[in-house]
């Protein structure tokens, strides 16, 4: 398990029972391993961050970004934070909130994608 700061599980916590409908409607359909057999997280913290979504086998991160990650400041952000998390070997996939909401299958089949790519390039040793 990666890194991170203790002091953000608290807000970790909070997080989690407080998320937006696109959060709701992609954790419904990852969560279990629905997804390769792989288990994701919700509102995990890693580093000095908590993400929306992370699956450690795959060392997948996947951000939902609403409308203020259009925002200059939000994406200068959002890039020094994927700068930070890609420097620990780590992937982040973003997708925005509407992406999520009419566009699941293709979301999911993307994150299927890159899941694929990152275990199969990287397996675990028997």
């Amino acid at each position: 398990m990666e890194r991170y700061n203790p002091t953000l599980k608290k807000h970790a916590r909070t997080l989690r029972s407080n998320m937006t409908d696109a959060e709701q409607v992609l954790w419904h359909r990852i969560r279990r391993k629905q997804i390769r057999g792989m288990q994701f997280y919700r509102q995990k913290p890693l580093l000095a961050f908590i993400v929306d979504f992370y699956c450690p086998e795959a060392k997948l991160v996947i951000e939902l970004d609403g409308g203020q990650h259009f925002e200059e400041a939000h994406q200068i952000e959002d890039q020094e934070r994927d700068a930070a998390l890609a420097r620990s070997g780590l992937r982040v996939l973003r997708f925005d909130n509407r992406q999520v909401l009419l566009e699941t299958g293709a979301v999911l089949a993307v994150i299927d994608e890159i899941v694929m790519e990152r275990v199969l390039a990287n397996p675990t040793p028997p």
